[in-house]
């Protein structure tokens, strides 16, 4: 994949990343599998990084923001475990030492924040209540900045939403089932990225779950 690929938000994709190849970083403990990515001077990436067993990261800084969602094993810094399931927002300069002992994959958003968004955010969502949302969606917020959210989102089997247009787009990981619309499907470990005013009918035939941001791609 092309190191700028994807940088085109006036354009919706999908990934499907399960069927991407493992690329080797500047650190060889550490593969990623890269979906987007504008020039080394910005910083603004966003991937799928394997940590392997033992691997250590360089300690490093996020001039604007890291976002972090461990998808399995356990991530660590000199902060503290993030098993599975742990939602993590390291603010702009921040800056941390990550690695792991036993491994893990995490999908993980650099230099995309807002300056002022200062808030720090660890959340297991694995500990966190589900609340309820539209129909029989259960939501579970996770972070909030201005025009820009970020939540999970369960929905039952056989689930449909209603036709509905994304103001600012929508970005979503499909963390477990099948997500679909009237453009295709997408199974576990798919990115979407819907671009400002779009327009879709989402619905599920199995139980599905999918980490979404919102109203941050005008």
């Amino acid at each position: 994949m092309q190191e700028n690929h994807n940088m085109d938000f006036t354009k919706s994709l999908f990934v499907n990343t399960s069927k991407m190849d493992w690329l080797e970083s500047p650190n060889p403990q550490v593969l990623r599998k890269p979906l987007e990515r504008e020039g080394k001077e910005s910083g603004h990436t966003t991937s799928v990084v394997k940590y392997l067993p033992n691997s250590h990261f360089k300690s490093h800084s996020h001039p604007l923001g890291e976002e972090i969602f461990v998808l399995s094993g356990v991530f660590s810094d000199e902060n503290g475990d993030y098993p599975a399931g742990t939602y993590i927002r390291n603010p702009p300069s921040s800056s941390h030492s990550p690695f792991s002992k036993e491994g893990c994959v995490i999908f993980v958003k650099l230099n995309q924040f807002a300056p002022d968004d200062s808030q720090q955010v660890v959340l297991n969502t694995n500990e966190e209540q589900w609340r309820q949302g539209h129909g029989g969606l259960q939501v579970m917020p996770l972070h909030q900045f201005e025009a820009s959210s970020t939540a999970l989102v369960k929905w039952p089997t056989n689930e449909k939403f209603v036709p509905h247009t994304h103001f600012g787009g929508e970005e979503i990981f499909v963390l477990s089932g099948v997500f679909k619309d009237e453009n295709g499907e997408y199974p576990k470990h798919t990115w979407i990225r819907n671009k400002h005013l779009s327009h879709h009918h989402p619905w599920v035939e199995e139980e599905t779950i999918i980490l979404v941001k919102t109203g941050h791609l005008k």
